[in-house]
């Protein structure tokens, strides 16, 4: 067995130290090596120091994926600062919520819009007050009292933004020792990034997550379940601030490997890259990525065969996929994966030593350091193999808690360090976890968590909405998509128009697929019966489990 852990910064340097001319990270954009990386981090490195960033700051990553994102999550890293990935997806007031409640001192991000997302503009939605700044290096939000910089790489100038002539002029001004020293004084057990993940609340909780989780888990995983070697090319199209990915990313980085991957999923350019990069390994966790891969029409002639490695974090691979990718890639190991943000990404996972038949129908066996329980709720008590109850998780993986939030986080880690997960599983003869749902009133669209909480929060500050109870149906594409069950007070709204107030607010994937209209909840003694509802929607539109 072994691991290699240091801080993330160090992880990048003595892979440029070993393979200075190697190719490091490949996206449609262009290819960079571990050199071009490792120079350009210390620039970025040297334009935060000199904006004013220091050790422990925290400091919002707003990026697409992309080679930028990646040096930017390292670059913040080598200055002792705190990453805070913000998914790409989210819309004005979900990063309003994550600039303040992660107290974030920076917000990097990039002008290069695209079909899909302006940084600038949305940030600015978030701030409006964003457009009175005449000085970006004198920034003061009501709303957001920690930030002092908003950084716009690229070309572009905003308001109330610092450019990318202004920041080259802070790194020319700042000695790259001066990174190094910040460098050198960051502990593992420092926190390395804060993601944030949808629970039961109705706002997102911030994992609070350290070097040594982060780096000891890719390396663990990397170098002890999946056997990388200096000669991997891992391909990804998930997008990086999602752990999955970046969990990817950092495994490659941790061996001196390269990641592959690609600013948003096309399943025809997967298959391309899949084939144009020799791909040894295929991280690709979820079920509606391979389905559309299967169904593009360039499926039957791309070639497959250099993959050796691939993985999925569904709970049993359907078998019209897994019986495709047999075909497909008739010398590599499919594994199940289980993980969570909670737990830097993986908790269990297949590898070379299984029945190669259990990476379709189960989720792996836990890493090595990491212990995993499956307890009764009645009993507080271990179950007995193939039962089910909640997953309790344990290791060095794990949170050091929510930020700012001490209730959270006593709720969910107990006195002896277990994680309690909400999910309920089992574990099989084999050892092998499998997968049942989850106790949390919790959805999973397209394999994004989607906590019903927080979209009935958003209907409900509808002024024409009483109450309002989401649930989930099954979705042949998304596995599951969320509808509501809306109690109006005065006044009229149609679905339609509560949707789009929706879309203002949340991200696409949270947004009611179907709105209902109620004037008495189904009742337990005490609470409404949510499969009630779910029953009656699905017998409505014909659907079934």
């Amino acid at each position: 067995m072994r691991i290699s852990v240091s801080p993330l910064g160090d992880m990048l340097l003595k892979s440029w130290d070993q393979y200075p001319d190697k190719e490091a990270i490949v996206f449609p954009s262009g290819r960079r090596t571990y050199g071009d990386i490792t120079r350009s981090v210390l620039s970025r490195a040297r334009g935060l120091i000199g904006l004013g960033i220091k050790p422990g700051d925290h400091i919002g990553i707003l990026l697409p994926s992309g080679t930028e994102f990646v040096e930017t999550l390292f670059a913040v890293s080598m200055v002792g600062g705190i990453s805070v990935l913000m998914n790409a997806r989210y819309r004005a007031p979900e990063i309003a919520y994550v600039v303040e409640n992660a107290d974030l001192v920076a917000v990097i991000t990039n002008s290069e819009s695209d079909d899909f997302v302006d940084f600038a503009t949305r940030l600015s939605e978030a701030f409006p007050a964003i457009a009175d700044c005449t000085d970006p290096l004198a920034l003061s939000l009501a709303k957001a009292p920690k930030l002092r910089r908003l950084i716009l790489h690229g070309g572009k100038q905003a308001a109330g933004f610092v450019g990318q002539a202004d920041f080259d002029a802070a790194a020319q001004s700042t000695d790259e020792t001066q990174v190094h020293e910040a460098r050198l004084s960051v502990r593992l057990r420092d926190t390395c990034m804060i993601l944030y993940t949808s629970g039961t609340s109705a706002n997102p909780k911030g994992c609070l997550l350290s070097n040594e989780a982060i780096c000891r888990e890719a390396s663990n995983l990397a170098r002890n379940r999946w056997m990388f070697t200096a000669d991997e090319r891992v391909w990804s199209p998930m997008p990086l601030f999602h752990i999955a990915a970046m969990l990817a990313m950092l495994g490659a980085i941790e061996v001196g490997g390269t990641f592959i991957g690609q600013p948003h999923f096309d399943p025809g350019e997967s298959l391309r890259q899949i084939e144009a990069e020799k791909a040894t390994m295929v991280f690709l966790p979820f079920v509606t990525f391979h389905q559309a891969m299967i169904a593009h029409p360039a499926w039957d002639d791309a070639d497959m065969t250099s993959v050796r490695l691939m993985n999925s974090c569904f709970s049993q691979m359907p078998k019209s996929v897994g019986d495709a990718y047999r075909a497909k890639m008739p010398n590599a190991l499919q594994v199940g994966t289980f993980g969570m943000s909670e737990a830097s990404g993986i908790v269990s996972t297949g590898g070379f030593d299984m029945d190669p038949e259990l990476g379709f129908e189960a989720l792996g066996y836990p890493l090595k350091g990491i212990s995993v329980r499956i307890v009764s709720l009645e009993t507080g008590e271990e179950v007995p193999v193939g039962e089910r109850g909640e997953v309790w998780i344990r290791g060095y993986n794990m949170l050091d808690g929510y930020h700012r939030d001490p209730v959270k986080t006593a709720e969910a880690i107990d006195s002896s360090g277990w994680y309690h997960s909400g999910d309920i599983g089992s574990v099989d003869a084999n050892g092998h976890l499998r997968f049942h749902g989850r106790f949390k009133d919790m959805l999973k669209v397209g394999g994004e968590n989607v906590a019903a909480a927080e979209v009935e929060a958003v209907f409900d500050s509808h002024e024409a909405v009483e109450l309002t109870q989401v649930i989930g149906i099954p979705d042949a594409r998304l596995e599951e998509v969320p509808a509501a069950y809306v109690k109006l007070r005065d006044g009229s709204v149609s679905p339609d128009e509560l949707i789009a107030y929706a879309k203002e607010r949340i991200a696409s994937f949270k947004v009611p697929r179907h709105v209902r209209f109620i004037e008495e909840w189904p009742m337990s003694a005490s609470k409404i019966q949510k499969f009630k509802l779910r029953q009656q929607l699905m017998a409505e539109l014909g659907l079934t489990d």
